[in-house]
């Protein structure tokens, strides 16, 4: 289920965004891979995947979902899951990833990323889903952990605990975005490091990596901006307790020149090679 380039780190990237396209096809540029947001190339035909075919030759790729909803309660797409394998079949990505959430209920697509209650029940819904979802796809997934603003009250894990759980118990991977850590423990109070450090070391396979709108009560997850400061810190705790994992940086709006997301990916080299000195000291 799972190919020897998936196993290893691929090293540092970036979205692959359609401002982009004409630099990755004509330039050398200084990224060892891109991750491609998967509903965008989800289509019959046209420029995006005449691109993308394009792009592909040079650059491995990996796939990320918005839109498979692994937390809802309706009954998973197997329209969407078949449009998903065949694009996995004409990219051959390292992995496909979605996020830990649900998107919509009662087949209405909220188009947002939606925080799951985390009780025992969901974690045992969750599960079964990813199971079928690996089972059609014939591969193992990644699941990202989302940011948040609101938590339920009848939560009876962490969250942390939780993403743990359902990795163990589906025998799915995960795909750690250190921001959103950043984001939701500062909107709900807990140590950002604590849930770092719950993360099995052998199931986390990419990073992600992002910016924020800090607005002083609460931080919202934007991807708009530069990686901030204490994220950059958190990431560096990361990669000392997990060791090397591929990483990203995402940047969905006001996105620069290309030439600036790359200096900012030097930086996650930077920050990763410092991290591991450490480990090796």
């Amino acid at each position: 289920m799972e190919t020897q380039q998936a196993r290893r780190a691929l090293g540092f990237g970036l979205g692959l965004r359609s401002c982009h396209y004409e630099a990755f096809a004509r330039d050398d540029v200084d990224v060892d891979w891109l991750e491609i947001v998967s509903e965008n190339y989800m289509v019959p035909g046209g420029r995006p995947l005449w691109w993308l075919d394009r792009i592909r030759r040079d650059y491995p790729m990996v796939m990320h979902g918005v839109s498979l909803s692994i937390g809802s309660t309706d009954p998973l797409d197997s329209q969407y899951l078949r449009e998903l394998r065949a694009l996995a079949d004409r990219v051959e990505p390292a992995w496909i990833s979605d996020h830990l959430c649900w998107t919509g209920v009662h087949g209405r697509n909220l188009h947002d990323l939606l925080p799951l209650p985390f009780t025992e029940e969901a974690l045992d819904h969750v599960v079964s889903r990813v199971r079928k979802v690996q089972d059609t796809l014939g591969r193992r997934i990644l699941l990202e952990n989302v940011s948040s603003y609101v938590r339920f009250a009848n939560a009876a894990l962490d969250e942390w605990t939780f993403l743990a759980e359902v990795a163990r118990r589906a025998d799915c991977l995960i795909l750690l975005d250190v921001n959103n850590v950043h984001v939701s423990a500062f909107n709900h109070g807990f140590d950002p490091v604590t849930y770092v450090d719950a993360m099995p070391r052998d199931r986390v396979r990419q990073i992600h990596l992002a910016g924020h709108d800090h607005r002083g009560d609460c931080i919202i997850d934007t991807h708009d901006a530069p990686v901030a400061d204490p994220v950059w810190s958190l990431y560096e705790h990361a990669i000392r307790r997990l060791g090397p994992v591929s990483t990203m940086i995402e940047r969905d709006d006001h996105i620069p020149p290309l030439a600036e997301l790359v200096a900012e990916l030097d930086i996650a080299r930077s920050v990763a090679s410092r991290a591991l000195e450490g480990i090796a000291a």
